[in-house]
């Protein structure tokens, strides 16, 4: 079946987009990068959520993300759409936003990442490009997919949380808890024997008591 999991390298595809034509690893480089799919061009959800990624790109240039999108439209669609984009955002209407778009029009890209929604289809009866989310780290693997639905919108906030977390578990042997945002204390990974946590966080380890009188609850404040 097409499609990536968790740990796959990105494919090189080679591919048209606003910024230029691109060879994918070489635009990646040494960054960290976010692929974000869309089912058209000129529909209403999809210029909501790229006028929130225009918004964003500060944020994700600090973490040292490349960002991408793809709809199946052409670059021309693209150009002119982003011109909608610009203005929604109450910006300047011109054809440019801060990462580039690829123009899939013929589905190849979307079929070859898995990133067809079987259950909503355009007006000849091909299915859409669902909402896909995929953050690849710099070795090029895959770190992270989310789908959603062509109907339902996704929360950038949300994708920047879980990018901190990509980021600074990857860097440190800590897992983030649930409904963690950047500050918040973290956990120490279960395979961090207790004399190697002591030395590895400074800040303290503190193990909550459990009934089945395992230690495995163990919580530091987020280095950095």
């Amino acid at each position: 079946m097409p499609g990536l999991l968790l740990g796959d390298e990105a494919p090189n595809f080679h591919a048209d987009t606003t910024h230029g034509p691109l060879r994918f690893h070489d635009f990646l480089g040494n960054s960290w990068g976010i692929l974000f799919s869309h089912p058209r061009d000129f529909t209403p959800v999809c210029t909501t959520e790229l006028g929130r990624a225009a918004k964003l790109a500060p944020e994700f240039a600090k973490r040292n993300i490349k960002m991408i999108a793809l709809s199946i439209d052409d670059v021309k669609d693209h150009l002119c759409w982003s011109k909608d984009i610009n203005a929604y955002n109450g910006d300047e209407a011109k054809e440019q936003l801060p990462f580039p778009i690829i123009a899939d029009s013929k589905r190849e890209l979307a079929v070859q990442l898995g990133m067809l929604d079987p259950d909503e289809r355009d007006k000849d009866g091909i299915p859409l490009t669902a909402r896909v989310v995929f953050v690849f780290g710099p070795d090029k693997k895959l770190k992270l997919s989310i789908l959603y639905p062509a109907t339902t919108g996704r929360n950038f906030d949300e994708i920047l949380r879980v990018v901190d977390s990509l980021q600074l578990t990857a860097a440190k042997k800590v897992a983030t808890p649930v409904d963690w945002k950047p500050g918040d204390q973290v956990m120490v990974i279960p395979s961090v024997p207790e004399e190697e946590a002591d030395k590895l966080f400074p800040g303290g380890v503190c193990t909550k008591e459990l009934p089945s009188g395992k230690k495995y609850l163990r919580y530091t404040p987020q280095p950095q």
